[in-house]
């Protein structure tokens, strides 16, 4: 542990730098709260193209998990800066997996620091977002979609319905006379006079999306803050759950979390604690036994 001039302990990351692997202004989420809290400083590669790497509208295919996705930008952006720690962020939307009806937000973020040899990811799923999508054959059709996504503020692509065509693809769409062309142009080149609509999720045009990662950046910046009281490593923090939390009618396990699993991300050093709500007992509509 490092010493500042007034005598107290500085965090290891200090002045230090990450680089950050994006395309999309991503820093201006994620830069602020790492500084604030451990003191390193996020900086972004010109020319990157993390596209490269698979694209929201699927005309290049995003392969393997977000995790290894994230990976492999970090790793990009490590290589192209020569810096030995890198950062970055890879979101997923869809249905809400616990309600099937909401759409959701996934958020990824991965900090690999290949000096003491560690990786720490953090991760939210979040119901803000303005996800959404909708089949049109004018403008007059998207009235109640366009107020539903927070149109202009967040932007639209526009595709024809039926065929993905490169040459017909309309990104960042934020004016109604942009839209207005695009609309017609996609529509009468897709053989039922249909265009795709569709909300932008990329972070730059998406406040809400970008939101989603201020927060998860906060997460981030609270874990890499935690040091391991074994080897003096960042990233202290929650591994894994323990779950059988008993019944408090029949007294079996359940499904919920009984306990948290805390380690450090480069010695073996691990702690069980209590849930942070200090539930010790679930209750009875969440046990397979008294409620089949």
């Amino acid at each position: 542990m490092f010493m500042n001039g007034s005598g107290q302990e500085k965090h290891p990351y200090a002045g230090s730098n990450v680089v950050l692997a994006t395309k999309h202004a991503k820093e201006q989420a994620l830069a602020r709260p790492l500084r604030a809290s451990v003191g390193i400083e996020v900086i972004v590669p010109e020319h990157l193209d993390t596209d490269q790497l698979g694209t929201f509208t699927g005309e290049i295919e995003r392969n393997g998990t977000p995790r290894e996705v994230a990976l492999r930008k970090a790793r990009m952006g490590m290589e192209i800066s020569r810096l030995p720690r890198g950062l970055a962020n890879e979101g997923s939307f869809g249905m809400h997996p616990a309600m099937p009806f909401i759409p959701s937000d996934h958020e990824l973020l991965l900090f690999v620091d290949d000096e003491i040899g560690i990786q720490i990811v953090e991760q939210i799923l979040s119901e803000q977002t303005n996800f959404d999508a909708i089949v049109a054959r004018s403008i007059h059709d998207l009235q109640h979609f366009l107020q539903r996504v927070d149109f202009p503020s967040h932007a639209v692509i526009v595709r024809p319905e039926v065929d993905l065509m490169p040459d017909l693809l309309f990104k960042g769409i934020t004016s109604l006379d942009a839209l207005r062309v695009a609309l017609e142009r996609c529509a009468s080149a897709s053989p039922d006079g249909l265009a795709h609509v569709e909300t932008d999720m990329r972070a730059h045009v998406n406040p809400t999306r970008m939101r989603v990662i201020r927060r998860l950046a906060f997460k981030m910046a609270r874990r890499l803050a935690c040091l391991c009281k074994a080897c003096n490593a960042p990233g202290w923090g929650t591994i894994d759950v323990v779950r059988g939390l008993p019944c408090e009618w029949c007294g079996n396990p359940t499904d919920l979390v009984r306990e948290e699993v805390m380690g450090c991300a480069h010695c073996d050093y691990q702690e069980r604690r209590p849930r942070k709500d200090g539930m010790q007992i679930a209750p009875a509509g969440q046990c397979a036994i008294c409620n089949p």
